[in-house]
């Protein structure tokens, strides 16, 4: 769920250098030339991510991974554990796993290597179908204040068009949801992105998502014209199967971009979790 929701977001929100047109519906619609460009730039990528979960009267369980693109797929090699790097014996584990899974995947036959590569395919063919929805799904008008001339940023705000009727099932949170993105003049990327449900939204026929979730994306420049998320922040108040109701968040941390060509480098094993900055 994670994954589709960043998408989700990280689609409603990048905008195209192919207009001056200050309307918000334009620069949205136009925003999809953009979109994919990043969407097709990430797999390029390794990084960095540092995941913090909470509940409620509970510690962060905080863990923090290199995330390699091998052999067309992402691998997680974890590198440090609630804030601390890992023992010297948990590490060389790791890195034993890590070593172990590049040597296998160089030998998968065909059907080995297609059958890993379904899923991953899978999933970003679905995230991708959500460009159109994103596009269609929201009436953009700018915050006040946000068309100032002197100003470097624009400020959108959306909200779900009356009647909207979600084309898919993973569509589906978005039809009770209001936006609020800052989008950068000179780049016409955006900057970032709040989001709140605000009416519940039943998922998968299984997971009711209730006011008061929200959801936070801040990207960044990776290269001269790509930028990827730095920061993703997941509230969430969902009840499942009627009976279990769930309050957490989840904090992601994103760094250190590579590009994933050529050989796989172990990055440092001592990165660790930091607190995130407070928002802006």
């Amino acid at each position: 769920m994670r994954q589709t929701i960043l998408i989700i977001l990280s689609l409603a929100t990048t905008v195209a250098l192919a207009s001056s047109s200050e309307n918000p519906t334009e620069i949205i619609r136009l925003s999809i030339r953009q979109t994919e460009a990043n969407w097709l730039a990430a797999p390029n990528y390794s990084f960095i991510r540092i995941t913090s979960k909470s509940k409620p009267g509970h510690p962060p369980a905080i863990a923090t991974h290199q995330v390699l693109m091998i052999e067309g797929s992402p691998y997680q090699k974890l590198i440090a554990e609630d804030g601390q790097p890992l023992s010297p014996a948990a590490a060389k584990e790791e890195e034993q796993k890590l070593q172990k899974e590049i040597y296998r995947r160089s030998k998968e036959s065909p059907h080995e290597r297609a059958q890993r590569m379904r899923k991953y395919t899978e999933e970003r063919a679905r995230d991708h179908n959500l460009l159109t929805a994103v596009s269609e799904a929201f009436d953009y008008t700018f915050a006040d204040g946000s068309q100032s001339p002197s100003g470097g940023v624009w400020v959108l705000e959306g909200r779900t068009k009356p009647g909207y009727i979600p084309p898919n099932r993973d569509a589906k949170v978005l039809s009770n949801m209001n936006m609020k993105i800052w989008i950068d003049k000179a780049s016409y990327q955006w900057i970032r992105l709040e989001a709140e449900v605000t009416q519940p939204v039943t998922l998968y026929g299984l997971a009711k998502v209730s006011p008061g979730t929200r959801f936070t994306l801040e990207q960044e420049p990776v290269s001269a014209t790509v930028w990827l998320p730095k920061h993703f922040t997941m509230q969430v108040n969902a009840t499942a199967l009627g009976l279990i109701h769930e309050d957490f968040t989840e904090d992601e941390l994103y760094s250190k971009y590579t590009a994933a060509a050529g050989s796989i480098a172990s990055s440092n094993a001592g990165e660790v979790f930091r607190e995130p900055a407070t928002a802006r």
